[in-house]
């Protein structure tokens, strides 16, 4: 998938859990899991916005575009 969830990355920064990280932002740890393992289609601007004021970062902290196809000669 071309786009990369780095939540992983800014809890272990924080320390914080996902736990924490989801009563924070108003998630189920279960949905957290779906965004941190990739499993995600879609997310709201409102949930990106509230991870950005938790982890106060930047929505390209948290999503990263990643091109998986062979470049083209």
């Amino acid at each position: 998938m071309p786009i990369v969830v780095r939540i992983d990355v800014e809890l272990a920064k924080r320390k914080m859990s996902v736990g924490e990280f989801a009563e924070r932002v108003g998630l189920t740890p279960a949905n957290v899991a779906v965004l941190k393992n990739g499993r995600a289609k879609a997310v709201r601007f409102s949930t990106l916005e509230a991870i950005c004021r938790v982890l106060d970062c930047q929505p390209g902290d948290v999503l990263e575009f990643v091109d998986d196809e062979e470049p083209t000669p």
